[in-house]
């Protein structure tokens, strides 16, 4: 059996400290070939330029044969019938629904890091009448004027046309964007936006579809030398309130990065692994209830240090929550970049222990680290099971951990489930699980692109542009749950994109969702979902007394006849990015007698008795 794709190590420790030897994303396959290069450019380049090389090369393709698991014969015929799939199709509507965006990476040629890695998204009721805005968050050219900002907010007419309201909306930020939370952080009814970045992060308050930079005041503005990334909101300790989680990427500068100097053909610069820089602490923020938050990051022991230098351990790109333990409180799942991944459970005070090593959650099925980015959690077998889908760098598989029905504990089953071969030559951001065809299943997306323009002249088996990937899921009877979707058969989805943030909605009112796809530097793509299967469907929204007065963390349950549908109320999905708080649920041909149960953020079950109609949005009020 081929060994993992890093080197040998000590499956609780991960190594953080710079290494000019060490590759991102080692491929055994290729070590013979990979050495004879490594020798070759020694001679010819110093020592930073081989370790740019290293970087990518290391990552080039394995031989078809290789598949990393004995249990692979069970899984070795991948092709798809195509006769089996739902006729969906996605239209690309950016232009015709009025989004003009541009995102902004700077790149002038200089290849620094934070360049190649943004920009977020968020779907959510910014103006308050019922349907859903979006909000693209930008970088900045390095030398733009201090006052630029280059966001922008455009606001739904509810039937999925969007006019642009930045102008005079307040969120001016002039620092370089990467991704954005929302959420209500002072009970007032109206939905907040948090922006992370490259030097710090921003708070704006909504004053009525206006909004206030409460930066300074909030405790949330961080440093200068910050490089943060995703971001979300969740109630930590069951007191109402939204609390913020904040995920911290890596010690960075220009100057570092000139310093380390990366070239990928022994004479261009090129953008830098991480395992190079420096790892960072994410930050942990508690609300007072009235908007102000005290950073409470080490007394609630979500800062993880490497216990064989004391450095700080994590690269954090994405961020989801789940009650992964069955205890009424909210834990928090971490995706870290080339270092191990963090699970921290929740002791329902705030206080947080990190298990991500002794559950299975930290590395890959190989013991190995990965280079996790975007990530989400959902029922995917609807059977109550919780997976945990992380995408990851070109050529390592997507990881898709399931949690053991009886235990805190996670096996990576992503080849078992179907993802991971068809995954494995993709560098993959953005992913959400969502039922595109409205058969109640949750199926995936995952949104791709490499770091580099120039890979394909180094590495063949790699392009810049790549396409996004659609599995649809074929229910739980299936030996394996997931089929990937010919991209050629699903419309606008067959375009190769510079893929980073994803986020999805109801734009326009039908009960599908559509999705935005963010690419780096270049305009993103609004896809409507024009599936016309001709079935059920039921969107639900929550509503509760209290500072989260929009149920953050409730499990929404629709039950028919020994059939239960469970989705969770959260907007933090996907990479940099938020999607729409309404829980889709597809009912496929069943219209009658779907019971509906709320278990709100306290744990309290709430049933709501039957739904007497469906096809529309419901409000499920908590029962005084």
């Amino acid at each position: 059996m081929p060994t993992s794709n890093t080197d040998e190590r000590d499956p609780l420790v991960s190594e953080n400290t710079p290494e000019s030897d060490a590759p991102y994303g080692e491929d055994d396959g290729d070590e013979i070939i990979g050495l004879a290069f490594r020798r070759s450019l020694l001679v010819i380049a110093l020592v930073g330029v081989a370790a740019g090389a290293i970087y990518f090369l290391q990552r080039s393709e394995e031989p078809e044969e290789v598949v990393i698991d004995k249990d692979a014969g069970k899984i070795e015929n991948l092709e798809v019938d195509a006769d089996v799939l739902p006729t969906v199709s996605f239209t690309d509507i950016t232009t015709e629904a009025g989004i003009d965006f541009v995102h902004q990476s700077g790149a002038t040629g200089d290849k620094l890091l934070p360049e190649t890695m943004g920009g977020g998204a968020a779907f959510f009721d910014a103006d308050g009448d019922g349907d859903q805005d979006l909000l693209l968050i930008s970088g900045r050219p390095w030398a733009a004027a201090p006052e630029a900002s280059f966001h922008r907010l455009y606001i739904n007419d509810g039937k999925g046309q969007f006019v642009d309201g930045t102008e005079g909306a307040g969120l001016v930020s002039d620092h370089y964007g990467m991704g954005v939370a929302v959420g209500d952080v002072n009970g007032d009814g109206w939905t907040d936006v948090f922006m992370t970045g490259v030097g710090g992060n921003r708070l704006f308050t909504n004053e009525g579809g206006a909004f206030t930079d409460v930066t300074d005041t909030s405790g949330l503005a961080g440093t200068d030398d910050d490089w943060t990334t995703s971001a979300g909101f969740f109630d930590m300790d069951g007191d109402g309130d939204l609390d913020l989680f904040v995920c911290h990427y890596v010690t960075w500068s220009r100057a570092i990065d000139d310093e380390l100097s990366y070239t990928l053909n022994g004479n261009d610069r090129a953008y830098g692994p991480p395992m190079n820089y420096q790892g960072t602490f994410s930050s942990l923020y508690r609300n007072n209830g009235q908007g102000q938050f005290e950073d409470v990051s080490e007394a609630a022991g979500i800062r993880i240090a490497n216990p064989a230098t004391g450095a700080p351990m994590g690269k954090a790109l994405g961020v989801s929550f789940a009650d992964v333990d069955r205890d009424g409180d909210t834990d928090i799942f971490v995706a870290n970049d080339t270092v191990q991944n963090h699970l921290f459970v929740n002791d329902g005070q705030g206080a947080f222990e990190e298990v991500g090593g002794e559950t299975g959650f930290a590395f890959d099925r190989n013991g190995g680290s990965t280079g996790a980015m975007g990530m989400d959690i959902g029922d995917h077998r609807g059977d109550g099971s919780l997976a945990v889908c992380i995408g990851n760098f070109a050529n390592e598989m997507s990881s898709f951990y399931v949690k053991d029905d009886r235990r805190l504990r996670f096996t990576d089953d992503s080849i078992g489930e179907g993802i991971g071969s068809p995954s494995r030559s993709r560098l993959s951001f953005g992913l959400f699980f969502f039922d595109y065809d409205l058969d109640g299943r949750l199926d995936l997306l995952q949104v791709n692109g490499h770091l580099e323009e120039s890979i394909n002249e180094v590495q063949p088996s790699q392009t810049y542009l790549q396409r996004p990937q659609l599995f649809w899921n074929q229910g739980p009877d299936a030996r394996r749950c997931f089929l990937e979707v010919p991209t050629e058969t699903a419309g606008a989805l067959d375009r190769d994109l510079a893929g980073r943030g994803s986020a999805y909605a109801d734009i326009d009112g039908d009960g599908d969702q559509d999705v935005l796809i963010m690419q780096v530097g270049r305009a993103p793509m609004l896809l409507r979902n024009d599936q016309s299967l001709g079935r059920h469907w039921l969107r639900v929204a929550v509503e509760q007394d209290g500072p989260n007065a929009a149920g953050l963390g409730a499990e929404v349950r629709l039950t028919r006849e020994g059939v239960t549908l469970t989705r969770t109320v959260t907007a933090t999905r996907s990479y940099l990015s938020q999607s729409e708080l309404p829980v889709t649920f597809g009912l496929g041909e069943d219209l009658d007698g779907w019971s509906l149960e709320v278990t709100w953020p306290d744990g309290t079950v709430d049933p709501q008795g039957v739904v007497a109609e469906v096809d529309r949005l419901i409000t499920a009020v908590r029962s005084r």
